[in-house]
């Protein structure tokens, strides 16, 4: 029983990560400002859509847009229409000297129900005509909340479809330690010529390639969510794939031959290749290239603004508990086909 610990473990993390992952809340946020363009003056009128938000519970809203950390401006006045919208009117200076042609501000408001509501890049702004009442402020003096509630940060085009990230992006996680396993099985093999080292690379690259493909599954449902479409050739998703079918090939390639040494140590050469080409297929190759996955094009997909730490709380745990889930159904299928193995070598000796 003490050697069965990790499994139970296991199990408890996932179950940990289920219920925190799915009960905690998103923090306020900002779906949309309306319009999105607008030139400098006075009386720039626009309507904000929240999610989570509370406006109407609080007798008074600071509603400002950012140009940097020296230059933001409180709305004139507001109306709030719902917990989830109001009306804004601004008196927007002249864009400070030096400034380009068209800047792009972020719209914050506080309070917005746990917390500070933001909305990146919310409108572009252009040089206008007429005078405008209205002055630069820095940041400073409205001392906005970073809120230090328990919730998940509020990502727009994301939403809820953030708590994916303990599912897809973990399961690829515990897919790599998975597959890594069995390459150190594989080298093993090699050193050793123990055939228990062949018939444990094999269920470990088995199960790995049963969790990619619950990684492929659950990346296309986001993607379907988030980019409107399943599959879009995306330079990750097909890089993904080439994964996948090199690691089939390594099945195809064992079934294949005959003789059990000979499938042996072709099949562990095999997957030293295979786990080699993981690395740049998966991390190097679409970080050259542009892509709407995170991680891709220079883009760093671990960085604050995707993962913050109420989220790694979750994360993190995880990847602990499909790594672990995966390593005990390994060990499993290890059993199972120790089992078959010693079948067909007693009805060979009986023949």
């Amino acid at each position: 029983m003490r050697l069965e610990w990790w499994k139970y473990l296991g199990i408890a993390i996932l179950l940990y990560t289920l219920l925190f992952g799915m009960l905690v809340p998103l923090g306020p946020g900002i779906v949309e400002a309306s319009p999105s363009q607008t030139n400098t003056g006075p009386g720039r009128e626009f309507e904000v859509w929240g999610y989570n938000t509370r406006f109407s519970q609080f007798e008074k809203l600071n509603v400002v847009l950012k140009l940097d950390d020296n230059h933001c401006v409180l709305a004139r006045e507001y109306q709030v229409i719902s917990d989830y919208r109001l009306k804004a009117i601004f008196d927007l200076p002249a864009l400070p000297e030096g400034a380009r042609s068209s800047e792009f501000a972020t719209l914050i408001i506080y309070p917005a129900g746990t917390g500070t509501a933001i909305l990146p890049s919310a409108v572009s702004m252009k040089e206008g005509y007429g005078d405008s009442s209205g002055a630069w402020v820095p940041e400073s003096q409205f001392a906005f909340d970073r809120n230090t509630s328990l919730h998940f940060p509020y990502r727009n085009i994301l939403m809820e479809s953030i708590r994916n990230t303990y599912f897809h992006v973990a399961l690829w996680f515990a897919m790599m330690f998975i597959l890594g396993a069995s390459m150190v099985y594989s080298i093993r093999y090699l050193r050793s010529g123990l055939l228990d080292w062949d018939l444990k690379a094999n269920a470990y690259a088995q199960v790995g390639i049963l969790i990619g493909c619950l990684g492929i599954t659950t990346g296309m449902i986001w993607a379907a969510n988030t980019w409107g479409k399943a599959w879009s050739w995306d330079i990750k998703q097909t890089m993904a794939a080439v994964a996948m079918l090199i690691y089939l090939a390594y099945f195809v390639l064992r079934s294949s031959i005959e003789d059990q040494e000979k499938r042996a140590r072709t099949g562990a050469a095999y997957n030293i290749f295979a786990f080699a080409t993981l690395i740049p297929l998966l991390y190097v190759v679409p970080r050259l290239v542009d892509s709407l996955h995170p991680g891709s094009g220079g883009n760093p997909a671990m960085g604050g603004e995707d993962l913050d730490n109420t989220m790694r709380l979750v994360f993190y745990p995880a990847i602990i508990g499909w790594t672990l889930l995966g390593t005990w159904v390994a060990q499993l299928t290890f059993r199972y086909l120790k089992i078959l193995y010693l079948m067909r070598s007693r009805n060979l000796t009986e023949q």
